[in-house]
């Protein structure tokens, strides 16, 4: 019999993991539905990118990158940003926690399979075009959440937008596929159920 892995057991719990943990939210959400939200996202900003800016990507790389790009929060749960980037010092040694965790799901599979992860579970691994592509996702899909929780008039998310619209302004200007998303997508995240129906 083959040894078995905890590798699924990390992907399994993703979804006991509760984002925006230090705010109210109207609509919680957890780390498994944020990498998808935010694979969504990506997969489409690749397409984007290749069919009307000339890239070369693979949007099922991205895709999958995304799907991976928080399982160090199995082990480390999500840290509001402003902590994590509160100072330097903070945020290199989360850095350093986040990278010994990534190691650590690496480390739970098969010794055969792990080459083929390396580069998806490591974030210091992957790809700096890719990399790209998925933070961008990660922007838009905290925006969205941000213009659904102020949606329904939660004052707590005010300033998560001002900052996030500096970020994505900066994102438009030099990755038009993000502003392509903005114009032709973003704002119907928000609509209604009976909108969508027609």
């Amino acid at each position: 019999m083959q040894q078995q892995s905890t590798f699924m057991a990390w992907v399994t719990r993703m979804p006991l993991i509760k984002r925006w943990a230090l705010m109210h939210c109207f609509q919680e959400e957890n780390v498994s539905e944020h990498c998808h939200q935010v694979s969504v996202i990506a997969h489409l900003l690749t397409v984007i990118k290749n069919k009307r800016y000339g890239g070369n990507l693979s949007p099922e790389r991205a895709a999958v990158v995304a799907i991976y790009h928080e399982i160090s929060e199995t082990k480390l749960q999500d840290i509001n940003s402003k902590t994590k980037y509160h100072s330097p010092e903070f945020t290199t040694a989360f850095k350093k926690l986040e990278d010994l965790a990534e190691r650590e799901c690496l480390d739970t599979l098969p010794d055969d399979l792990r080459e083929d992860f390396a580069d998806l579970l490591i974030q210091k691994n992957v790809d700096a075009e890719y990399k790209a592509i998925v933070k961008a996702a990660d922007i838009l899909s905290a925006y969205i959440k941000t213009m659904n929780e102020l949606r329904f008039h939660n004052d707590e998310f005010h300033h998560v937008k001002k900052g996030l619209d500096s970020r994505i302004k900066e994102l438009k200007e030099k990755m038009p596929e993000v502003k392509d998303f903005m114009d032709i997508f973003c704002d119907s995240c928000t609509t209604t159920l009976d909108k969508i129906s027609g």
